[in-house]
């Protein structure tokens, strides 16, 4: 039989840098969950993304047991890497903070690819291209 799902909670966590503290413990807590046991699954499966902005999408069911799916970071945490920035313009019309090249778009569109709400490329890259135009990052052809 299967499990009785109570919840489902989604976190946004640094990659293996996942503790008790706030915003886990308290999101976790609240359901009964065993918190120091989804830090350490968390931490073991993203060592290899360390310090990256990583979503989490936790099932919290009945008998206190979890499982979590780990999704691609933002589309908005990648162009900054990409483009080499701390943040995005606030006036994303009138300023430019800076420039990404449209193979860094194609990449960053093929890793995004399974969590976007399309199978063909080009319109993840169309998506792509327009999450950089709204934070005021020019694409280069």
């Amino acid at each position: 039989m299967a499990k009785k799902v109570k919840t489902t909670i989604k976190l946004y966590c640094p990659g293996g840098q996942a503790n008790p503290a706030p915003p886990v413990g308290p999101a976790l807590g609240q359901h009964g969950l065993q918190i120091m046991d989804f830090c350490k699954q968390f931490n073991e499966r993203t060592k290899d993304r360390p310090g990256m902005l990583l979503p989490a999408l936790i099932t919290v069911y009945e008998d206190r047991t979890f499982t979590f799916i780990i999704k691609s970071p933002p589309a908005s945490v990648l162009l900054k890497k990409a483009a080499g920035l701390a943040k995005a313009s606030s006036n994303p019309k009138a300023e430019k903070c800076g420039s990404v090249t449209m193979q860094q778009v194609r990449e960053i569109a093929k890793d995004k690819k399974e969590d976007l709400n399309t199978e063909d490329m080009e319109q993840a890259v169309k998506m792509i291209k327009g999450s950089a135009r709204s934070m005021g990052i020019e694409v280069k052809e």
